[in-house]
């Protein structure tokens, strides 16, 4: 088993932020909204197990098992507090972080977030699961954004590269199956609600009204002390189709959070 793969840019001083992506994706998803952060904070991009640099690393399979794994890596890494962000998947791990370590997370911010209802496109995701030709992955990528929006040639590039390696087909389809422990039809898991509402720190979920994969929930599907930005016409694929809004929620959390 490899490490954890993290990148880190920014100054060595300050609670850094961790950035999550999500599923079937690498760290490179929020190349735009890092670009756009603030140069005085301390950024960690981590590949989730299973995934890009982390492809043979501790933790591959579901969001719990990828928590602890994170955890670990953090503390190997040196890093007691953290602000904390995740997009989809990725989402549903950074709040499985947040109730298991709540005292190292400052804020927690979640975009279009894993784990809030049962309702998830199961179809598209084993669709995207598989892809790995150019055309197969363009054609799911497009279906998770935003009507108008064209999907960087970039981001397709690197994620056929990725599917490319020994052994990443295999890991994407361990993940997926981990997303339904009753069964795709039976929709995905859900975080338990009561913990989600007892987190202490400051949440902030971004959420578009398109979204193709995990439809955007009225606001009293969620605890009333998280803060819901709704961001109408856009998808599913939030850090490429809205950096600008993402990092204004970022930045107010990363200078809000106590």
């Amino acid at each position: 088993m490899t490490g954890l793969h993290l990148e880190i840019s920014g100054p060595e001083t300050g609670a850094p932020l961790v950035l999550l992506h999500g599923f079937g994706g690498d760290g490179s998803a929020w190349d735009a909204v890092r670009a756009a952060l603030p140069r005085t904070l301390r950024v960690i991009t981590i590949d989730l197990p299973g995934h890009g640099g982390s492809l043979d690393a501790e933790g591959r399979g579901g969001a719990g098992r990828m928590a602890k794994a994170i955890l670990a890596g953090l503390d190997a890494a040196g890093v007691p507090e953290f602000h904390l962000a995740g997009h989809s998947m990725g989402g549903a791990v950074a709040a499985l972080i947040a109730m298991r370590a709540g005292d190292r997370v400052k804020s927690l911010t979640l975009v279009a977030p894993g784990g809030m209802a049962r309702e998830i496109n199961a179809g598209l995701l084993g669709r995207y699961a598989t892809a790995s030709t150019e055309p197969e992955i363009r054609a799911c990528l497009t279906e998770m954004s935003a009507p108008g929006f064209t999907v960087p040639q970039g981001v397709i590039d690197r994620c056929v590269s990725a599917r490319a390696r020994p052994g990443a087909l295999e890991a994407l389809d361990e993940t997926y199956r981990a997303m339904f422990p009753e069964g795709p039809a039976e929709g995905q898991g859900v975080l338990p609600g009561d913990q989600l509402a007892a987190l202490a720190m400051p949440v902030a979920v971004i959420w578009g009204t398109q979204d193709t994969v995990l439809p955007c929930p009225k606001p009293s599907a969620l605890p009333a002390s998280f803060a819901f930005n709704v961001l109408p016409g856009l998808g599913h694929m939030l850090p490429e189709e809205a950096p600008d809004a993402v990092v204004r929620v970022l930045a107010q959390a990363v200078s809000g959070g106590h």
